[in-house]
């Protein structure tokens, strides 16, 4: 615990002195323009630091285009999919990486939203005007910090992998299991980002880390080993049983199974409705779909909503309802329940 807070110690420093480099740093107004705009190694020395000029027509853009040709220094190799940025900052945000950490929410919060939009430790050093409103700065990144800083991050996520996935088989085939894999997985492709951080930076990335397929595909292998049962009552031409199916199969799960641990009932009643004056037909269409864990009678995730629909004829009426309702699950079941399992992992 005291070498872990010791990293955040010197990652809280690299962030808010980058955050004070940059308020502080005066601009420069004279007529001549400095050196390190043509080659900021002429200021900063290239074996300890890493360098890079912006411009822009104010401060701001300018420390903004510096700092993003920096990064570009290091490379596509460092930078993360877009999903697994997104789950991740979602599990941030959900509160779930400080539970599953030993760190503070704060700390975690603090380092991820840095760590992910820009290198960690960067800094505005010098900032020109050369007082026809064009800005130039210089972002600089000290090597030996940024090693210290990223060693010890991979370090933390590599921990709180080995918390995720260490569980009994039963708890391993289950919905949690499946999360706790998936984050893993998260976690692991961003540590690969990070340790490619380190090797342009000259330092080898520590030993056994592991890229997020393979905790990916554990993920499927559980999903496969869980099957949700799936009835869908007052269905037509099998219709909405295939709009749950797909959302289940998009996230890795089979549908049907003997005596499968979860099940997904679904219930649909429809009913006339009538407009006075309004000479269509229309049918509301009413369905509950409650995913529950056979083992406890548990309701998981209950999952409603109505509707209505027109027609001159009751049949094309009845055809435009289920067709709406299949459209809405196709749009919204699966983001919905894949919401739900990331929820899962905020307690432990």
């Amino acid at each position: 615990m005291v070498k872990k807070s010791a990293v955040i110690c010197v990652i809280f420093t690299l962030i808010f002195s980058s955050c004070a480099s940059s308020n502080a740093a005066s601009t420069d107004t004279s007529a001549k323009e400095p050196d390190w705009i043509r080659n900021p190694y002429t200021k900063y020395d290239r074996q300890t630091n890493a360098a890079a000029v912006g411009n822009g027509n104010s401060r701001e853009t300018a420390e903004k285009d510096a700092l993003g040709k920096l990064a570009a220094l290091f490379g596509q190799s460092i930078q993360v999919d877009e999903k697994v940025s997104t789950s991740y900052r979602d599990a941030v945000r959900n509160g779930v990486i400080a539970n599953w950490s030993e760190n503070t929410a704060s700390d975690i919060n603090i380092v991820t939203s840095a760590s992910l939009d820009s290198l960690v430790g960067a800094e505005i050093g010098e900032v020109w005007d050369d007082g026809r409103g064009n800005n130039y700065a210089v972002a600089v990144l000290n090597k030996a910090r940024a090693i210290q800083v990223y060693s010890g991050m991979i370090k933390s996520y590599q921990e709180m992998i080995e918390k995720l996935i260490t569980m009994n088989q039963g708890e391993k085939n289950s919905l949690e299991g499946f999360s706790r894999y998936q984050l893993a997985a998260s976690l692991a492709d961003i540590n690969t980002s990070y340790g490619n951080v380190l090797s342009v930076l000259g330092a080898a990335a520590p030993v056994g880390l592991k890229n997020g397929a393979d905790y990916r595909l554990e993920a499927q292998n559980i999903a496969r080993a869980i099957p949700v049962g799936l009835a869908v009552i007052n269905d037509k031409s099998e219709r909405i049983q295939g709009a749950f199916a797909k959302a289940l199969s998009d996230l890795g799960f089979i549908s049907g199974g003997i005596n499968p641990r979860y099940m997904l009932d679904v219930v649909i009643n429809t009913s006339p409705v009538e407009f006075p004056n309004n000479t269509n037909i229309f049918i509301r269409i009413e369905l509950s779909a409650n995913f529950t864990d056979a083992n406890s009678g548990t309701v998981l995730l209950p999952y409603n909503f109505n509707n209505r629909e027109g027609h001159i004829t009751q049949e094309q009426a009845e055809n435009r309802v289920y067709t709406t309702a299949e459209l809405k699950i196709n749009e919204e079941y699966k983001n919905i329940l894949s919401d739900y399992l990331s929820r899962l992992l905020q307690k432990k």
